[in-house]
Formats: structure tokens, C-alpha cells, sequence
């Protein structure tokens, strides 16, 4: 495959360059500041303060330069400051910044519903309505479900990650450190298992997986009582799981047989970063809603439902919305980055990205032993570590390696149910060779780890 980007005019020189250790002195400033005025309840995995990010290089305040391979966990897919994002939001921002869509409506909001509706599987009427965060989109595609359907249970999976909200943590999987300390949930939440090939019995299809998790749907909540069935297509935060080939396609299949809404949540796997414009589209399947959010608006808050006009204008005038929902300026910003990606084929760069990624990493998961697997699909990659000789989950080395690497310039994330998985999600636009960089300090991590 020879995907490659076109000539984009950086504004930082694409090198990574670590001078003495992080953090450095301003960053130390910045955090004792922090101390003081932020909730010790909000974290973050690098003690670096952001001065400039471009390209796949974050610039900090002690003119560190860090190769980016996160992405802002999927945000930023066109990069942190993509110019037709940029030249989109200044034009915006001179026009007004908020009006409210629910009392003085705007182009902007209308021409990201009609994009969306263009680029969602399925050739049937689709509509869409605009939110600012992902929780805010799956939990509205609830509220949707229910009213469509008339009814109130909710089918989620294993390891699924839905966001932060009560109705979203009832639907999210791992409790530390999203759900400890702040329940009760919301109720009618019914959790069964996801196909995981990596940790399913050998041989288990994706058709066999699917019907696992739906006879307990059938025997434990009854299939004329579930509104909904909500799924990552490829789980985020529970630790990139793909499901086996034919679990989508079965799901749906459920969803259709029985009156139920099939909810994709496509938060972070949607918008080009998984070498589709969904990643449903691996598959052919066809949702009957999903939720976007993350890399739709080149970092601008913005979210969406979309999906089946039927289903969509269930709900009664007035039952959907929100102050900033849809804000103008995050739309500009839509717009902007949904234009990128097209122009510059960063689909198609997505494909190149695994490619790369394969290529750097299956020999150091080779000779090692300590990774239990590969997985993922366009520029969304994980690597499962395991306790060499076997599938036991090995969390400390996961930790290990992510430490190495930002000590030598190298942003990764680590996540799973187990918090033994490290996940790769450069922005698109990262250059090749940075790209091999960042991982080949990756790689190096890796070795030092199964020492």
C-alpha cells in the first residue's frame, strides 16, 4: 500500500527532541499552579503543559518537542490545527460565537446534519441532531430508542466505554476510575458478553459469539423489552477489542427480528480513523442510529446522532437539544474537518498508518513474547500485554512501557478492563517518518520491558 500525504506545510519542525527530563521547569510551575486550582479528580497521563501542536509533534512549554500518538484520545485526526479547521472556526468566530440553535437556528448546524446523513451507511431518509460531548450523544440515542420503541431496556457489552454521565457510567463497563464512588446508575442497563478473539474459547465465530450474548438477552430481559442494543464497534477504552467477523451482522440482524433500535456508538472509532468513514463499514453493517463525536470536529466540541429519519423525529419538538449543542463555531469546525479528511484522503492514510504500525511492531511482538496480540484497524492500533507463555494480563508492563516511551519524547495511551493494553492513535496527518520514530522508541520499550 503507498498512501501518502500531500505537501502539508507544517508549522513545527516534525522532529522529536527531548531536552533534560520532563517535566521541565515551566511545567512544574504550571503544575504547582495546578495544584492549587484544579480538582485533584481530573488527571493527566502527561506531566507536560501543551505550548503548540502540529502535524504529530506536541510542542511543551520548555520547548520539548513529543511525538503524538493519541491524538487527544481520537480528537484531533486532522490534526490540532488542520488550516481549513482553523480558517473555518476564524470566519465563525468574527460572524457570532452562539445564538442557541433552539431560539435563533444557523446554516452551519444544517449543513453538518446533511454531511452526516451523506456519510452514514444506508441509502434511507437519515436526520441527525447536534450534542457537545459523546456521552451526550449515546444518551440521547437512548432517550430516542425509548420513545421510538416504547419500551426501556438497554443491551450494552463487556469492556464497553459509553462516557461519564449517569446513564452513560450505568453503560460503561470498568468501575476505577469511571464509575467508583458515583452511583446509583440508571436503571434497565443490561450488560452481556462482547466477542473478544483473543480471550474467547478457540474456534468461537463471531455468529457463535452473537448468539451467546443474545440467548442471555432473550432469557434475562426478554426481546420485546429491549429498546435498544448499543455497541462500539471496536471497543475503545475496554482495550480496542474487533469483535470476530459476523457479530455486527448478527446483532443486527436481532435488532431488526425484534422491534429493537441497533445503536452504534462510533464516539471513537468513526470519522476515517479505522480506514473507513465508520467502522461499521468493515462489515457492510447498517445501523439503525449512531453516535458521533471526537474526531467530527477537528477538537472542537461537537457531537451527533445520527441515523433512520423515522426513528429520529420520534421524539416530540422540544425533547432534544441542549444550550451549546450544535454551537456554530464547533460546526465551522465540522465542516472544516470533514473537508480534510476528503481532500486530503486521510481514509486512505488511515490504511497506510496500520500498515506502518504492523510493520514496526509485529517483530518486536515476535521475539518478546510479552505481547499477547496486534489488533485494531486503520489508525487505531492496540497491543495486548500478557505474562509471557500465556493470556494472563500483564498491567505493569503496559504502565512500564507507556513511561519509557514519554521519557524519551513519545506520547502513547494505555486502557483496557485490565489496563494491560497500550493503544496507538496518531493524528492522520503524521509524517511518515515520525511515525517510525515514535514507534521504534515504542519498539525499544517493548524489549526493555520483557527483559
Amino acid at each position: 500500500m503507498t498512501e501518502t500525504l500531500p505537501d502539508i506545510q507544517y508549522r513545527l519542525e516534525q522532529v522529536r527532541r527531548i531536552e533534560g527530563t520532563l517535566p521541565g521547569p515551566r511545567s512544574r510551575e504550571l503544575s504547582a499552579r495546578r495544584q492549587e486550582a484544579v480538582a485533584s479528580g481530573v488527571a493527566s497521563s502527561v506531566p507536560a503543559y501543551a505550548a503548540d501542536v502540529d502535524g504529530g509533534i506536541v510542542l511543551d512549554v520548555d520547548g520539548n518537542q513529543l511525538v503524538d500518538l493519541g491524538s487527544g484520545i481520537a480528537v484531533t485526526t486532522v490534526g490540532a490545527s488542520a488550516p481549513a479547521v482553523v480558517a473555518r472556526v476564524k470566519e465563525a468566530v468574527e460572524h457570532f460565537t452562539h445564538t442557541c440553535f433552539m431560539v435563533t437556528p444557523y446554516e452551519g448546524y444544517v449543513a453538518v446534519a446533511e454531511k452526516l446523513a451523506e456519510l452514514t451507511p444506508g441509502d434511507f431518509p437519515k436526520k441527525a441532531a447536534l450534542f457537545n460531548s459523546g456521552s451526550e450523544a449515546v444518551e440521547n440515542a437512548v432517550k430516542i430508542a425509548r420513545v421510538h420503541t416504547g419500551r426501556q431496556a438497554v443491551v450494552v457489552f463487556d469492556h464497553a466505554y459509553h462516557g461519564r454521565t449517569n446513564m452513560t457510567l450505568a453503560m460503561t463497563a470498568k468501575v476505577m476510575p469511571y464509575k467508583q464512588g458515583f452511583g446509583p446508575f440508571a436503571g434497565e442497563v443490561y450488560r452481556v458478553p462482547v466477542s473478544y478473539p483473543f480471550r474467547d474459547p478457540d474456534g468461537m465465530t463471531g455468529a457463535e459469539a452473537a448468539r451467546r450474548a443474545l440467548l442471555q438477552v432473550e432469557k434475562q430481559v426478554g426481546a420485546g423489552n429491549v429498546a435498544a442494543v448499543v455497541i462500539e464497534p471496536i471497543q475503545g477504552e475496554g482495550g480496542f477489542i474487533v469483535p470476530a467477523e459476523g457479530f455486527l451482522p448478527a446483532l443486527s440482524q436481532w435488532c431488526t427480528d425484534n422491534g429493537a433500535v441497533f445503536v452504534v456508538d462510533e464516539v471513537q472509532a468513526g470519522v476515517a480513523r479505522t480506514g473507513k468513514w465508520f467502522a461499521v463499514d468493515h462489515e457492510g453493517v447498517v445501523p439503525d442510529l449512531i453516535t458521533v463525536a471526537k474526531g467530527v470536529a477537528g477538537g472542537m466540541p461537537l457531537s451527533g446522532v445520527v441515523g433512520r429519519a423515522e426513528i429520529m423525529d420520534s421524539v416530540h419538538a422540544g425533547g432534544l437539544g441542549g444550550t451549546y449543542g450544535g454551537n456554530p463555531v464547533a460546526c465551522a469546525a465540522a465542516l472544516g474537518a470533514l473537508e480534510t479528511i476528503e481532500e486530503w484522503d486521510l481514509i486512505a492514510r488511515a490504511r497506510r498508518v496500520e500498515e506502518i504500525i504492523r510493520e514496526e511492531l509485529t517483530p518486536v511482538a515476535e521475539e518478546t513474547g510479552i505481547v499477547g496480540e496486534i489488533r485494531g484497524r486503520g489508525g487505531m492500533m492496540a497491543l495486548e500485554f500478557v505474562l509471557p507463555g500465556g493470556k494472563e494480563p500483564d498491567a505493569d508492563a503496559a504502565k512500564a512501557i507507556a513511561a519509557e516511551c514519554l521519557a524519551q519524547g513519545v506520547i502513547i495511551l494505555t486502557c483496557g478492563t485490565f489496563g494491560n493494553i497500550v493503544r496507538l492513535l496518531p493524528p492522520l496527518v503524521i509524517g511518515e517518518e515520525l511515525l517510525r520514530d515514535g514507534l521504534r522508541v515504542f519498539a525499544e520499550a517493548i524489549r526493555h520491558a520483557a527483559q
